[in-house]
């Protein structure tokens, strides 16, 4: 049966707890409930907008037309070959439970993206990435469906277009297809990758795919704030990607600077440490602040708007480039 509600509140919608009215509210369980859903907004012509686990968007006071919110909440395992395994899943599925579900079966190549915020659908718009570990590096396709014509169709991990937090569903695809599954490439081989940070030192010489998913809990519950305990979207600002000119004027300035060479030649900047040394962490404006442990999130402490919060960001994104000559640029999706 189709299911679409009217005057939805999406405040609790979104991790940041912005306010906001959807006209319309579906969130089909099945490929072909989508599939209707998207055929009833064609009929009737309304907007589409796509929502997932809202840990990573800046939604508007009002969004008009139907919001879709895809629930597919299935996913299963097969085995390829003597080591590899693939899991499909649907984009309804809590990432981080999925990431400690496989790890608790010894599969490797998730266990670094541990309690990254949100649903498995909305991961590759981002290519979430931590702890030296990026979607792409155990992605093997997407499947999508066309919103204008309900078609079903896979995409290679190439066809996406990943790129540092960028895909192709931020760009050339941006609101024309719903992500509905994802096929992930799991090893049953140990590939522990440990490089990132002070992970090594927190885990025996041999560490299992969970112990790993549990120490990257630790590390990022000591840092982040807890979004059903503080509104917040996680790290609000990419780490920015500068030339090696640019980095080497900044280290003669700045010789404790973190800052970590890319294949391309680029170096990539911490956001979090550039908004530290601007004196911003733990500062407070009507609404909106820097956390106090972390300087990369921003927090909502109750009572504010997108328009606020943007306006904050973009105090933070002046003195920021006044300072270092560095652009910051936001990480959550503007909807």
């Amino acid at each position: 049966m189709l299911t679409i509600q009217a005057h939805v509140d999406l405040t609790a919608a979104n991790t940041l707890r912005l306010p906001c009215y959807a006209e319309r509210f579906a969130a089909p369980h099945t490929l072909c409930a989508l599939q209707a859903v998207l055929r009833q907004a064609a009929v009737q012509q309304w907007p589409v907008t796509l929502l997932g686990g809202g840990s990573n968007v800046l939604l508007p006071p009002q969004l008009n037309g139907i919001v879709v919110r895809p629930s597919l909440h299935q996913w299963w395992l097969e085995t390829q070959g003597d080591d590899e395994v693939v899991a499909y899943v649907g984009a309804g599925v809590n990432w981080h439970s999925l990431v400690m579900a496989l790890a608790a079966r010894g599969l490797w190549g998730t266990e670094n993206l541990a309690l990254i915020p949100g649903h498995c659908g909305a991961a590759p718009v981002q290519n979430i990435g931590a702890y030296g570990v990026e979607l792409k590096d155990v992605l093997q396709g997407v499947q999508v469906v066309d919103v204008a014509s309900g078609n079903v169709r896979w995409l290679s991990a190439a066809e996406c277009q990943f790129g540092y937090r960028d895909s192709l569903f931020k760009n050339a695809l941006a609101g024309s297809v719903v992500i509905t599954q994802l096929a992930l490439r799991l090893s049953k081989q140990p590939n522990p990758k440990l490089h990132y940070g002070d992970l090594a030192s927190r885990l025996p010489s041999q560490p299992t795919p969970l112990a790993i998913a549990e120490a990257v809990c630790a590390v990022r519950q000591a840092k982040l704030p807890d979004p059903e305990v503080l509104a917040n979207a996680g790290s609000f600002f990419k780490n920015p990607l500068v030339s090696l000119s640019h980095a080497e004027q900044l280290l003669q300035q700045n010789p404790a600077m973190p800052h970590f060479p890319q294949p391309d030649g680029q170096i990539k900047l911490a956001a979090g440490w550039l908004i530290d040394q601007c004196g911003l962490k733990g500062m407070c404006e009507g609404s909106f602040g820097v956390h106090a442990h972390q300087a990369l999130v921003l927090v909502h402490l109750g009572g504010g708007d997108r328009v606020g919060l943007l306006q904050f960001a973009e105090r933070i994104v002046h003195e920021v480039s006044a300072r270092f000559g560095v652009e910051l640029e936001p990480e959550p999706r503007t909807v």
